[in-house]
């Protein structure tokens, strides 16, 4: 167990190198990797959301592929499509971009529903399923997609079944000063991103995923989730609350987030650090208004966690 949070340790700090003065998005990113979830960072242009993927990728002896998304691409340009080959007299299958250890779907909500739903299958299964024929992907599979919450022209807001299978929507926010001075002097020889390496294989970091899923959840935790859960669909200000599949979420992500503080069980401490990041993009507010509410999600989740009992 040692050498396992030692691997964590160091695949950390390695990311870190790239996102100065950002422990908190870091974690929960490694949070994400480490349930075998999926991860949605939302913000601005030019706070660090595609530096903290090609961190994550670099840091990882993994394959990596980043896809733009556009209005004008198909289900097919992530999946892959049959091409007729005329020598053969058949078609042959060219997998697409998605078969990949970890994929940055960049300004995911650029692209119509219709190709955002070529995600779903991978992101929930691990597989993908092309003309009648499934195909496994290869695991880790982690999917980082970024959006701009605040440009919505020209856009196509995530359903809630696609917001549902990223485990944690999490924002990376402006540095305080005195990091950003230190951001410039690091980019006067270029990308510090560029200068990471591998630290960890595929296979340690199956590993990882394995053993955080032996980390104990005490049944009293399992009661705290539930109660949270249900409170978000009694919630006056909501109109829909937190699915099963999100109490599971929170619960393998509970589990993470203890592994990665060096302990083999979960307290209720756990609970709180991810109550907001996992459950406030699953739950849905009142009223006609749906995009650029997430702090009002925000702030919902946090009245709920003030009104709910802690367990002792």
């Amino acid at each position: 167990m040692a050498d396992l949070h030692a691997l964590v340790a160091r695949l950390e700090q390695n990311i870190g190198l790239a996102l100065l003065g950002k422990p908190e998005p870091v974690r929960q990113s490694l949070v994400a990797l480490l349930a075998e979830g999926h991860l949605l960072v939302e913000d601005a242009p030019g706070v660090g959301k595609t530096s903290l993927a090609k961190a994550i990728s670099k840091s990882l002896d993994c394959h990596f592929t980043r896809l733009q998304f556009t209005p004008d691409m198909l289900p097919s340009d992530i999946l892959g499509s049959s091409v007729y080959l005329p020598n053969l007299g058949n078609f042959e299958f060219r997998k697409g971009p998605i078969f990949t250890n970890v994929l940055l779907a960049d300004e995911i909500n650029r692209t119509t529903p219709r190709t955002q739903s070529a995600l779903l299958e991978a992101m929930s299964e691990g597989q993908v399923s092309i003309e009648g024929t499934t195909y496994a992907l290869e695991a880790p599979f982690f999917v980082l997609a970024t959006q701009n919450p605040f440009e919505f022209e020209g856009t196509y807001p995530l359903p809630e079944n696609q917001l549902d299978r990223f485990m944690i929507c999490i924002e990376i926010g402006y540095p305080a000063r005195e990091v950003e001075k230190e951001v410039l002097v690091n980019h006067r020889s270029g990308q510090p991103v560029d200068r990471i390496g591998p630290v960890i294989s595929g296979d340690e970091l199956r590993q990882l995923q394995l053993a955080t899923r032996e980390v104990k959840v005490d049944d009293s935790i399992n009661d705290y989730i539930l109660d949270l859960v249900t409170a978000t669909r009694t919630h006056e200000e909501l109109q829909l609350g937190v699915s099963t599949r999100g109490a599971i979420t929170l619960y393998r992500a509970v589990q993470s987030q203890a592994f990665l503080s060096g302990r083999d069980y979960a307290i209720p401490d756990d609970v709180k650090a991810l109550a907001g990041p996992v459950l406030a993009h699953r739950i849905v507010l009142k009223g006609v208004m749906r995009e650029g509410q997430r702090e009002r999600s925000k702030a919902v989740i946090r009245q709920i966690l003030n009104k709910t009992a802690t367990p002792s």
